[in-house]
């Protein structure tokens, strides 16, 4: 067996574009998803020739977790079979760990995701101009900016918001409580939504709730399934949208973009598969630096200064 190299992922390319002729495209697209897997085996602090069967198990678990759809969980896995079959070709590796790792079925349902244009129609059909229509603005700029349950949402407390620091305490699943960064649009639209809350005369014991009714009282799950249902409808957009969408589509467009997968189980409140001791090394300014860099509303914040 060879010694370690430095970089077998390079190599790896090299083979695709020299002996196996891949097209440019089609070379990025697996290098794309074979650094998903990278980001994913450093985390865990081991390397790619010391991966496991377990660890590349686990990655596909995760890649299911968070709402990938199984097409592209199929594409991304035949591309990690691929890799380590070119590692054990090439003599780093005397056993293929991914010999027994299972795709996952296609006909399996998978929530529907929200592309970037779909969200912005949503978000521009809404009238701002009225404490509700605001509201709703900066509830889908919330679930879609930091990727929360609706139950999640309904439940933020004006206590829980730290947004000098760009964070917000969420009370999930069993009571765990976890910082998420909050996108820099999200954190606008909440401003932009304060004066109205302002004035809205508030039940006893309702204060502290972010999200309010006109009545005063917490906004309820079915008030935000409804309204988005029908901004959906009002926008032309046929797919059968929820709040747990936005959630999806967060998951979706931040691994698209190159997050690491470990940090996005973390924002998104998931346990692990295997071990409740995943995330002690992902402290809360790595979670910032990953939602600052992928999340497409801060590209997008990011592109339009510097233009």
């Amino acid at each position: 067996m060879k010694n370690k190299a430095p970089d077998v992922t390079t190599k790896f390319k090299r083979y695709l574009m020299l002996e196996k002729s891949l097209a440019a495209n089609t070379v990025e697209a697996y290098m794309s998803d074979l650094k998903k897997l990278t980001d994913f085996i450093k985390a865990s602090g081991t390397d790619m020739l010391s991966a496991s069967y377990h660890d590349l198990q686990e990655f596909a678990a995760t890649l299911n977790d968070v709402g990938i759809h199984p097409r592209s969980q199929m594409r991304i896995i035949s591309g990690i079979r691929g890799f380590f079959r070119f590692l054990v070709l090439d003599g780093y590796l005397e056993k293929d760990p991914s010999e027994l790792l299972s795709s996952p079925k296609p006909g399996r349902h998978i929530p529907e995701v929200l592309s970037l244009e779909e969200i912005d129609m949503m978000v521009s059909a809404i009238d701002a101009s009225t404490a509700e229509g605001q509201r709703n603005k900066a509830i889908i700029e919330t679930l879609y900016g930091c990727g929360l349950r609706v139950s999640e949402l309904c439940n933020l407390h004006l206590s829980d918001l730290m947004l000098d620091d760009e964070y917000i305490k969420v009370t999930g699943k069993g009571n765990k409580q976890r910082l998420v960064p909050i996108s820099h649009k999200a954190i606008e639209e909440i401003n932009a939504y304060t004066p109205y809350r302002d004035k809205i005369k508030i039940r006893p014991g309702e204060e502290d709730f972010l999200f309010l009714s006109k009545w005063g009282k917490r906004i309820s799950r079915i008030t935000v399934f409804r309204f988005i249902k029908d901004l959906a409808a009002a926008t032309g957009i046929k797919k059968a949208i929820s709040p747990h969408t936005f959630r999806h589509s967060f998951a979706t467009h931040m691994l698209e973009g190159g997050a690491n997968l470990r940090a996005i189980q973390c924002m998104l409140g998931h346990e692990c598969i295997s071990t409740t001791e995943i995330y002690a090394h992902m402290n809360t300014r790595t979670l910032r630096n990953e939602i600052l860099e992928h999340h497409p509303r801060n590209r997008a914040d990011g592109d339009s200064q510097s233009s």
